[in-house]
């Protein structure tokens, strides 16, 4: 679970900004009809695609994290833009990747994972390749991988699951855990792969090949693997594994019977195969479905005889095709009547759940927090305390507050798929209320000061909500179980009606970026300040008080409209958020400067109005 990276929405808004989107929508649609791609450098190298690139790793977390140069994000944003399109350009011309920095992160299991951070200059490079690339490789990936693309999650995972559990019924399913995979994936058979998916840009190949092989600081050149941590290494594992889930595909659901007929389409835009899915039952065909996230896959089958001998092809396919081995300790067949299967930090089981019509006993999906999982919340949520009570890197008490909350509600976004959430959060409330109260002691209170609004509209209702130094505690045991919800097939970042259908979702607040602000607070400024601007957010829903324009990272001022110097407050009635271009114009008082945001604003008469009014509060002139 990741609930610090920028949110992905901003992504595609930043596509429409830079007006890059039309020519990823022609690469889709392209690649959907098996066309060959023989120059994609010079799409890459477009100055459009450039900016995108920049824009789109600039507010990145990961953007001030130096590699072996020693230089972040800050030192391109010193340059000119035809300087920094030229450098891009140029590197493009004659590729040669500089050496990754190697850092070793903790697990949960006491080993570490090795993680590879490119230079900022290669990471804008691989960012640029990876807008051009993902849209081609969308159009080919398979509905079920649902693991680093845009618009999928682990939600989307679990309830493909839970459907071929609960109501196909299926009850056996093969749980094959690859051994090393990041770090044994065949960079010759990759390149093989690109070239299959109908790019043929030798050059860029040439490239990503030398991305592949670039050299580890310290370490050496690698000879095979994928480096964790590069920006464009998500996507070419799913290239990897793409192969695995379409020949999965083809030995049940892709499989033509001898009078294939044309499948007609559901209401929800699905197809219905349920008539090929009969004929296919009455002949020596194995049933099995991949449901996948990154290298976390599964393949439900119905009986154990079809599992054993899809696990034996499995593992000899993933040998002789992709190089791969299995660890044969993970790697097991389970009955879900009988055991647990763990998946993306879930542990699912079918539960006996009284009997059909027919008289056939009926099972339904039991889930819960992951062992692992719930070991390390109840690890991580004693820390936080302990922050609350000693808060350390110059933190006050009050940011060590919205840290843990934000935690908080990070998790329960992310558990409350799990149908039994409420009872695995309350075994871990009663550690963490043990920690509160020898650690905290008189600081703990029912009543306070700051009760921000996502807070108040979550927890307000219940009796466990707590205040530590005047501001709310968000209670971890406050959660309810929320069914897992598919993906709707219309939703596509690459579509126009795809994208319609995403802005749609945007009507409601921003949750990672809600998350974010909280994380965030403005350093230097008040505690009520910092609480406003929570509450703002999510009574203006994410949206600029002007433009109604999207707030972004980056893009979002919180404008006092009785400046402070004026004797105005930090009080909620005297603040308002608004894009940063807004803002210039609000308290701009150069003509010049006023004309060039008022071009760039296009703002229509009520608009206007609004800005005049901050304006005259603002002891500005009338527009």
């Amino acid at each position: 679970m990741k609930t610090e990276e920028k949110p992905k929405k901003q992504k595609l808004r930043n596509a429409e900004y830079y007006n890059f989107q039309e020519i990823q929508d022609e690469l889709y649609q392209q690649s959907k009809v098996n066309q060959i791609f023989k120059n994609l450098v010079e799409v890459i190298a477009s100055e459009e695609n450039i900016k995108l690139a920049y824009r789109n790793i600039k507010k990145n977390k990961g953007s001030k994290t130096a590699g072996t140069d020693g230089k972040t994000i800050k030192h391109l944003a010193k340059w000119q833009d035809e300087r920094l399109i030229q450098f891009v350009r140029k590197k493009l011309a004659w590729y040669e990747p500089q050496a990754v920095r190697r850092v070793e992160i903790p697990k949960g299991n006491g080993k570490t994972r090795p993680l590879g951070i490119p230079t900022i200059m290669d990471r804008l490079i691989q960012q640029c390749i990876l807008q051009v690339l993902e849209p081609i490789c969308e159009a080919k990936f398979h509905e079920r991988s649902n693991g680093f693309r845009p618009n999928r999650s682990t939600e989307h995972a679990l309830a493909q699951c839970y459907k071929f559990m609960q109501v196909d019924g299926l009850q056996y399913v093969v749980d094959i855990d690859i051994h090393g995979f990041f770090d044994h994936v065949k960079h010759g058979k990759l390149l093989k792969q690109l070239w299959t998916l109908g790019i043929r840009d030798k050059k860029l190949i040439s490239i990503i090949s030398a991305m592949l092989k670039a050299e580890v600081a310290g370490i050496g050149f690698p000879t095979e693997g994928t480096p964790q941590g590069g920006i464009i290494s998500p996507l070419l594992s799913n290239v990897v594994l793409n192969e695995l889930d379409w020949w999965i595909t083809s030995q049940w659901e892709e499989m033509k019977t001898h009078t294939h007929k044309a499948y007609h389409r559901k209401d929800n835009g699905k197809l219905d195969k349920g008539k090929l899915y009969t004929k296919l039952r009455k002949t020596n065909l194995k049933e099995c479905y991949i449901v996948r996230y990154a290298d976390d896959f599964k393949i439900f089958c119905r009986n154990r005889k079809d599992a054993e001998k899809i696990f034996a092809a499995t593992k000899s396919w993933l040998k002789d095709r992709l190089g791969l081995e299995i660890s044969r300790e993970k790697s097991k067949i389970m009955n879900l009547k009988r055991h647990y299967s763990e998946f993306v930090g879930f542990k699912i089981k079918l539960h006996k759940n009284g009997k059909e019509k027919s008289g056939k006993e009926k099972y339904t999906v039991k889930s819960h927090v992951g062992t692992k999982a719930a070991k390390k919340i109840k690890e991580r949520t004693i820390a936080l305390i302990k922050e609350i009570q000693r808060p350390s890197g110059g933190k006050t008490g009050y940011e060590a507050v919205l840290n843990y909350n934000a935690y908080v509600i990070g998790i329960h976004n992310y558990y409350s798929s799990a149908t039994h959430v409420s009872l695995d959060f309350s075994q871990i409330a009663f550690s963490v209320k043990k920690s509160l109260k020898a650690r905290i002691k008189k600081g703990l209170k029912q009543t306070g000061k700051h009760l921000p609004e996502c807070i108040k509209e979550r927890y307000g209702k219940s009796k466990q909500l707590k205040y530590v130094h005047n501001t709310a505690l968000a209670p971890i045991s406050f959660i309810q179980h929320k069914n897992p919800m598919f993906k709707k097939l219309i939703i596509n970042k690459y579509t126009v009606e795809g994208r319609n259908e995403i802005h749609k979702n945007l009507e409601c607040v921003d949750m990672d970026m809600l998350l974010y602000l909280m994380r965030n607070p403005v350093i230097g400024r008040s505690i009520e300040y910092n609480d406003n601007r929570l509450s703002l957010y999510s009574a203006q829903k994410g949206k600029c008080a002007v433009t109604k324009a999207t707030l972004e990272i980056g893009d979002m001022h919180c404008h006092h409209k009785i400046p402070t110097y004026l004797g105005g407050g930090d009080g909620y009635m005297n603040l308002s958020l608004v894009t940063v271009d807004v803002h210039r114009l609000i308290h701009a008082v150069n003509a010049d400067v006023i004309t060039k945001y008022l071009e760039k604003l296009n703002l229509d008469n009520k608009q206007l109005t609004k800005v005049n009014k901050f304006r005259v509060l603002a002891g500005r002139e009338i527009i």
